[in-house]
């Protein structure tokens, strides 16, 4: 984790994502129709359907919504065949960056992305130019409201977490990929409450930005996060309290 807050940059792009909740609603919707057509309807048996559930809910997707999604992906056919894909490149700063795709037009979706790249200061990458740069891993952000230091640990590492730390006013958890739905039925199970719980890929280490390049570098994940296919947009850039401080005056 490289002593850095994951926690600090998802914060900056949940207030980006907030901005756009109808367009996350679709891509959340998309996520839990490709999951339930690829491994079922059952999240109990069906993982990344499981985890697919569980962001919906904490985006605060209506029930009825997020089963009409299970029902469509478990139908004989959607309609449209999508890909899985993973765009690498670089934004201002020399900052890595990954986009999470699903796409039913490969084609139309790297013009878009290259395009989108190339306007904000940045470039799309070959595979795995950054992608090696960062770990796949389960994350949680608990609150220190919620329990103890020592309580967490007990619980976490005893589900198999490999990590747990105090962030500000927060704890950070990770685990292994095939550890993440023992931890999140422990934490579930003891009525540990999480402001995040995700897989996603953890930078081994960070590019700090000042104002100037951090304000660019926001405008790329803006744009990114805007387009239809992209469902998740990563990267290792961190930014000072007093930068963030600085760009929110701005605004």
């Amino acid at each position: 984790m490289a002593g850095h807050s994951h926690w600090a940059n998802i914060s900056i792009k949940k207030g980006i994502v907030d901005k756009k909740r109808g367009k996350l609603f679709g891509k959340l919707n998309r996520a839990i129709m490709v999951a339930a057509q690829n491994g079922g309807g059952d999240p109990a048996s069906n993982l990344p359907l499981r985890y697919a559930i569980d962001k919906a809910r904490k985006a605060s997707m209506p029930k009825d919504t997020i089963e009409r999604a299970i029902k469509k992906g478990c139908g004989e056919n959607l309609g449209q065949q999508f890909s899985e894909l993973l765009y690498e490149g670089y934004g201002p700063g020399g900052v890595a960056v990954l986009c999470e795709i699903l796409t039913d037009n490969r084609n139309r979706t790297a013009g878009e992305v290259r395009k989108i790249f190339e306007v904000h200061g940045g470039n799309l990458g070959s595979t795995n130019c950054v992608a090696w740069m960062f770990d796949r891993k389960g994350f949680f952000v608990v609150s220190s409201k919620n329990v103890t230091e020592e309580r967490l640990f007990e619980v976490a590492l005893e589900a198999g977490a490999d990590d747990v730390k105090a962030v500000g006013e927060n704890f950070e958890v990770t685990c292994p990929v095939d550890a993440y739905q023992a931890v999140i039925e422990a934490l579930e199970t003891n009525k540990i409450a999480t402001e995040t719980a995700e897989l996603t890929r953890v930078p081994q280490s960070t590019v700090e930005l000042d104002a100037e390049v951090g304000s660019r570098m926001l405008k790329l994940i803006d744009a990114l996060e805007d387009q239809d296919d992209i469902q998740n947009v990563i990267s290792n850039f961190n930014m000072s309290e007093a930068v963030m401080q600085e760009l929110a005056n701005q605004a």
